[in-house]
């Protein structure tokens, strides 16, 4: 599912660089989405990026994690916890990136010029899904520095809050932060026994 996800995502993407009217339909634009009921813009935005480089950071976080998500997905599966390992997947990746989207059509649903696209909401879901399950293992920021799982994710959320509040450039921080959290409590969801995973992490190591 993550390769299928980074596929389609991709070929969109790159359509889209040389297709202006294409990047315009699909983009999010929470005018359209509350006042024209164009509800498609919710998901369509997701498989959309502005340039290389955001499109490159995204697909290659969601290629580092979404395989692991994955294989968590199936032991659960294999342990009778879920019932669908693909479906699970299917409903954190879409459903993080629909609750992420709330707050920016809330915001912005009377200005016509605001527009939002990357897949970002549902990939830090799938990054704090990952963290949730293994909060105490290495994440390499920048590639280089390993730092674990969930003071990385932490200081993610401190830092995306700051940057709602300050509100000074063109980046989407309400979705990264409510994607994040989505894919925290997204196991909570499936099964809240799994909270005993984490906090299990946590405890052994204190």
């Amino acid at each position: 599912m993550t390769i299928l996800l980074i596929a389609i995502t991709s070929i969109i993407s790159i359509i889209a660089f040389n297709r202006r009217d294409i990047f315009d339909k699909l983009q999010l634009n929470p005018y359209a989405v509350y006042h024209k009921k164009e509800w498609h813009r919710i998901i369509s935005h997701g498989f959309l990026h502005a340039d290389w480089i955001h499109l490159f950071i995204n697909m290659f976080v969601l290629f580092s994690f979404g395989n692991s998500v994955e294989r968590i997905f199936k032991d659960l599966a294999a342990q009778g916890i879920i019932k669908s390992p693909v479906l699970s997947f299917v409903i954190l990746y879409f459903g993080s990136m629909i609750f992420a989207t709330v707050t920016s059509i809330k915001k912005q649903k009377d200005n016509q010029w605001y527009n939002s696209v990357g897949a970002s909401g549902a990939v830090s879901a799938i990054v704090f899904t990952h963290i949730f399950f293994y909060p105490l293992r290495a994440i390499e920021l920048y590639a280089i520095i390993p730092i674990p799982g969930i003071i990385l994710g932490v200081a993610y959320l401190a830092y995306s809050q700051y940057m709602i509040k300050r509100g000074k450039d063109n980046v989407n921080h309400d979705a990264h932060f409510i994607g994040a959290v989505f894919g925290f409590l997204f196991p909570i969801l499936l099964e809240p026994k799994l909270i005993k995973v984490f906090l299990g992490q946590l405890f052994n190591f204190l």
